[in-house]
């Protein structure tokens, strides 16, 4: 019988499915197999477009039974395409109390919850409406939906990678200084910000800084929330080569 592997599951749209991309640099799903490696599989099921509608709709066709494989984590991460703006061409607009609600519906699902996994929600990160012609997500929305996972998280008591708060903290915006009404950096009537060009090539998917970001901030919230999950608390599947005593039984 063949060696399995526990699973990292990551579910998620374009953003999570561009992260193996190696052609423009460092990619999250890349950095995090190698993070991993010999101890779990990094398993990407992003889908590109994808809403956490859609998400709910094929939920039964991705997840493997507990007998199939065995998910150790479980990364949701929607939100991108749910709060592009309701008359926007794409037609990917998901009110609010529906996003969080799929998500919600996501997490608790008997499929999901038969892994007994641990769960990490992603908040979307910000855009940058400069680049977008014409605008069809703006700033000040991607944030409601980035607090909205934050919430999800509280109510489930589930951690969160906020993305949003870690993209925004390198473009120098201090939240406590904020007044409604003020511009957002991304917004259009702020001036462009370099730091969400570093961060993102064309307003909303992420350069391999972005991913570079992404990685540490799952990296830490596992050091802190699932310290003995980190790669050097988990033993390796198979044995190492010089490890005498395990070959022994082999």
């Amino acid at each position: 019988m063949a060696v399995q592997y526990d699973q990292f599951f990551l579910f998620g749209d374009s953003i999570t499915q561009q992260s193996f991309d190696q052609e423009r640099g460092f990619g999250f799903s890349a950095a995090l197999q190698h993070y991993y490696i010999r101890r779990l599989d990094v398993v990407n099921r992003g889908h590109n477009g994808y809403t956490s509608r859609q998400a709910l709709k094929v939920l039964p066709l991705i997840i493997p039974s507990p007998s199939q494989a065995r998910i150790r984590f479980f990364v949701l991460f929607f939100g991108a395409n749910d709060a592009s703006l309701p008359n926007a061409e794409n037609k990917q607009h998901v009110p609010l109390e529906e996003y969080k609600d799929n998500l919600k519906k996501i997490v608790t699902h008997p499929l999901v919850t038969a892994h007994n996994p641990r769960v990490i929600l992603v908040a979307p990160p910000p855009v940058n409406e400069h680049l977008f012609e014409p605008v069809n997500r703006v700033a000040t929305g991607t944030r409601q939906y980035a607090e909205a996972v934050v919430e999800l998280g509280k109510e489930l008591d589930v951690p969160v990678v906020n993305l949003w708060n870690a993209f925004m903290a390198k473009t120098g915006w201090e939240a406590e200084k904020w007044k409604i009404g003020d511009p957002i950096p991304g917004s259009l009537n702020a001036a462009p910000n370099d730091g969400l060009v570093e961060l993102m090539y064309d307003g909303l998917h992420f350069n391999p800084s972005g991913y570079d970001l992404f990685f540490q901030e799952v990296k830490s919230l596992i050091e802190n929330k699932f310290p003995d999950q980190t790669a050097e608390n988990l033993p390796m599947v198979l044995p190492a080569w010089n490890d005498l005593a395990a070959w022994e039984w082999m």
